[in-house]
């Protein structure tokens, strides 16, 4: 028995710095009770002591490029305001005006030098200082001095990403995102732009969420299509604070596929976004991923583009980084997908799964968005215009893709079956040595 989930080989013999293995972290056997996906208390405990004090991920830095540009994060019970300020940085403030609890802003995103209150007209700078109480005069300055501006939460930009924090004291954003930072930045989010933006509501609590994301045990059972270009053989890295890594091998058959050698239509699909002809590839279906990473070397030395830095693996694999509490980010040369899992605030087993793809966009030849991606010939992947935010609600199907569309349908039917007194807690294996990590990471915040 081998209980190491490094175990298998991803890399082969690789001395690529990115690729070593992290140090072993054994978080033991225990069986959790069902409990924590079901009970009304555990979110209560949950949001006091996870959600407010972490630190969590509000947007792409590329949606806040100018100043003024700003963006709406919404968690759980509480909405925010991320803007880019004048000077450059980046600033998070509560939704909501301190005059009557108005929210101030209402769509998804937009750019402006101010924000104005719908409902008396109150006025308030990016920084979130009060610019305007309208009839001043009428207020007794006694009721005035108890505050008017705006309340504010940390705010931190790392790697193309903004992320705040409701916690007034605590880690800076890079210590609370530790080693995987200087990973993140490998990949150049910050030269990347949105193409793709949805939410969908989901029947399950977001742990389900988490827990179905965080492994690749389950392709061959739920979504068979990817068997023959996806391998469940991984590379999984355990970090400190929740945080984790997992390098899940593209251009290979899973290892539960019948054929390991021929070409199939997957493959062939990988080998010609690398710009490889199928019927001229003269390897084996377990000799393709090497090829597509010398593919992709010689393509972008071709073009100009720096692919030195990356290892083989970053070039072939999805490599998926856990961000403790509630995001997965899926990582490529080409693009990167933030998925975030945001628990509802009226009911414990619903939860918002959130996708956000990003591109980056280079005009040359031979260059492209890989098939993998999904997206359809209308999508403008040149990052001219800013893909609307479309919401699917409970009950609808979410149109995400195949993959994720089977995601949605199943989770719902794993949460019935978390609520069966049948049913006396997860049993992970060593392929889900992510999911252990998480919960044991989130019960020691719970702990706190």
């Amino acid at each position: 028995m081998n209980y190491d989930p490094r175990s298998w080989a991803v890399h082969k013999g690789s001395d690529h710095p990115f690729d070593r293995a992290a140090p072993m972290i054994d978080n033991g056997t225990t069986r959790p009770d069902p409990s924590r996906y079901t009970a009304p208390a555990q979110f209560a405990r949950e949001w006091e002591k996870v959600f407010t004090q972490a630190w969590l991920l509000a947007a792409p830095a590329s949606d806040l490029a100018e100043a003024g540009d700003w963006v709406k994060f919404d968690i759980g019970p509480e909405s925010f305001i991320v803007v880019r300020q004048d000077d450059g940085t980046v600033a998070a403030h509560y939704n909501v005006c301190p005059h009557r609890g108005s929210r101030l802003v209402m769509g998804d995103m937009g750019s402006q030098d101010s924000f104005t209150c719908p409902f008396h007209s109150w006025r308030f700078g990016l920084d979130g200082r009060n610019l305007k109480v309208t009839d001043a005069e009428t207020f007794r300055p006694e009721v005035l001095c108890h505050g008017t501006d705006l309340t504010s939460v940390r705010a931190e930009e790392a790697a193309g990403l903004v992320f705040l924090c409701m916690a007034e004291e605590g880690p800076s954003l890079a210590e609370y995102l530790g080693p995987i930072l200087p990973m993140l930045e490998t990949y150049g989010i910050d030269r990347m732009h949105v193409v793709q933006h949805r939410r969908s509501d989901w029947a399950a609590n977001w742990k389900g969420g988490i827990d179905a994301f965080y492994e690749s045990y389950h392709l061959h059972a739920i979504h068979p299509q990817t068997m023959g270009l996806i391998d469940d053989r991984t590379h999984i890295d355990l970090f400190p604070g929740g945080m984790s890594r997992q390098f899940v091998p593209m251009a290979q058959p899973n290892s539960h596929f019948p054929d390991q050698v021929a070409i199939n239509s997957g493959i062939a699909m990988l080998l010609a976004d690398a710009g490889i002809a199928p019927d001229q590839f003269t390897g084996t279906a377990m000799e393709s991923r090497a090829a597509i990473a010398q593919a992709k070397r010689e393509r972008a030395a071709r073009i100009g583009l720096d692919y030195t830095h990356f290892s083989d693996a970053q070039l072939t694999d999805s490599t998926i980084f856990g961000v403790f509490p509630n995001v997965q980010i899926g990582c490529h040369p080409e693009a990167v997908f933030l998925h975030r899992f945001k628990p509802d605030a009226d009911n414990h087993e619903n939860f918002t799964y959130e996708t956000t793809i990003l591109y980056r966009h280079v005009d040359a030849p031979g260059y492209g968005a890989p098939g993998w991606m999904g997206l359809g010939a209308d999508v403008d992947m040149t990052g001219a215009t800013r893909p609307e935010v479309m919401h699917t609600g409970l009950g609808v199907p979410p149109g995400l893709g195949e993959v994720l569309d089977q995601d949605s349908d199943l989770l719902p039917i794993v949460q019935a079956g978390a609520r069966s007194r049948g049913f006396k807690g997860p049993l992970w294996s060593e392929q889900e040595a992510r999911l252990r990590h998480f919960h044991a990471e989130l019960d020691h915040w719970l702990e706190r």
